[in-house]
């Protein structure tokens, strides 16, 4: 098997499981799994993000590394006496991406397959769907989700407003083009990835790397800017929990020792792991180049950051693409914009159909794993 075909297995495993923002559960289980047969302490915040610790040579300092670990979809609005369901976007999903076809409602008992639906084309002017053939974007209101169960049967496998709605495992599974993967969700299965490739391979890293798949980015980075507000209590309470098992010294000892460490430790940076859309308005070219963002919709990133990536790129002799978006935003620009740590840059892969069937070169995802690999061992 090539490391190709490895990469390319390790993203399909990551695209089957669902994790629609706020009910991330699925992929969670699987994530600290990973991470703890990595020989990595592991753990889950309160908002819901999974972090994994690679200790450093010097812990007083320490950065980051998120890859968001949720992904667009559906929010279920309302559901009619017929047992057809009416949803909302969740992120920046589109109707018209998905198409006809199998979506699964994620209920609190059991999940439901359906049917995204436009309804039929044989129609005339007299219908609504006419207009959606000849002069109109289908919308979110212009669709339904046709389950052909009763509202009672429904509520008994726990749908109701809010359940989320994802594309259907049914026709999730990546597809492979040449040196391409091709597959809904790779924003940002693939950079949960490169996090976990990251974990496999970091195993002295200059400073601590915390390696964080963060919850609800798609809906306001939430969980990174919870992350990131309280980094020294997050450690703290994980170390304390470490402390605990050593019954021999006094709590409130253990909780003083624990504040002291965390409170030694400072946050230098963060990088976000994303796609990068490729456009013709971006100097961005498909292949196995990675892109390093300067610019975003949420503002600059740190340039020094940016050119000690950079050498970190030269050193294990990668291209790498520079590129300014605007309709874009990342953990690192979002948290950097609220002051919540002083230097951020996000790296990403090109990406064809964001938000839609996305594809990617599969070794411009790999080449995001050795220059962090180099960064991290390489940090003054």
């Amino acid at each position: 098997m090539t490391d190709r075909d490895r990469l390319f297995q390790v993203i399909e495993t990551l695209v089957m499981h669902h994790s629609p923002s706020g009910a991330e559960g699925e992929i969670d289980g699987y994530l600290r799994a990973q991470f703890t047969a990595l020989g990595l302490d592991c753990w889950q915040d309160p908002a819901g993000n999974v972090i994994a610790r690679v200790a450093g040579q010097d812990s007083s300092r320490a950065i980051a590394i998120t890859a968001h670990k949720d992904e667009i979809g559906g929010l279920v609005k309302t559901i009619d006496a017929e047992g057809r369901v009416r949803v909302g976007k969740l992120g920046g999903a589109f109707p018209w991406v998905y198409g006809e076809g199998v979506v699964d409602l994620l209920g609190d008992r059991h999940t439901v397959s359906g049917i995204l639906s436009f309804g039929s084309r044989h129609v005339s002017h007299e219908s609504p769907q006419k207009v959606l053939q000849d002069d109109q974007t289908v919308r979110w209101q212009d669709a339904w989700v046709e389950t052909k169960r009763t509202p009672e049967e429904l509520a008994a496998a726990g749908i109701h407003p809010g359940t989320r709605m994802v594309i259907g495992k049914h026709r999730k599974r990546p597809f492979r083009l040449q040196d391409h993967i091709a597959s809904y969700t790779l924003d940002n299965k693939a950079s949960l990835a490169i996090l976990l490739g990251l974990g496999e391979g970091l195993r002295s890293p200059a400073v601590d790397v915390y390696l964080v798949a963060s919850a609800k980015e798609e809906v306001g980075a939430i969980g990174a800017l919870y992350f990131t507000q309280h980094f020294a209590q997050s450690f703290s309470q994980r170390l304390l929990q470490s402390l605990d098992q050593d019954d021999t010294v006094p709590r409130n000892t253990l909780e003083a020792i624990a504040r002291q460490i965390a409170q030694s430790q400072t946050l230098d940076a963060l990088i976000a792991l994303e796609i990068c859309p490729l456009s013709l308005e971006y100097p961005v070219q498909d292949g196995p180049a990675p892109v390093l963002l300067v610019q975003d919709g949420y503002g600059i990133y740190d340039d020094g950051l940016n050119q000690e990536l950079q050498q970190a790129a030269i050193a294990a002799q990668i291209p790498l693409q520079l590129a300014a978006l605007s309709g874009f935003g990342s953990d690192a620009s979002i948290a950097m914009k609220n002051g919540h740590v002083g230097r951020a840059a996000c790296l990403s892969f090109p990406t064809e159909n964001t938000h839609g069937y996305e594809i990617a070169h599969l070794d411009a995802i790999a080449h995001c794993i050795t220059i962090l690999q180099h960064y991290c061992e390489s940090l003054g």
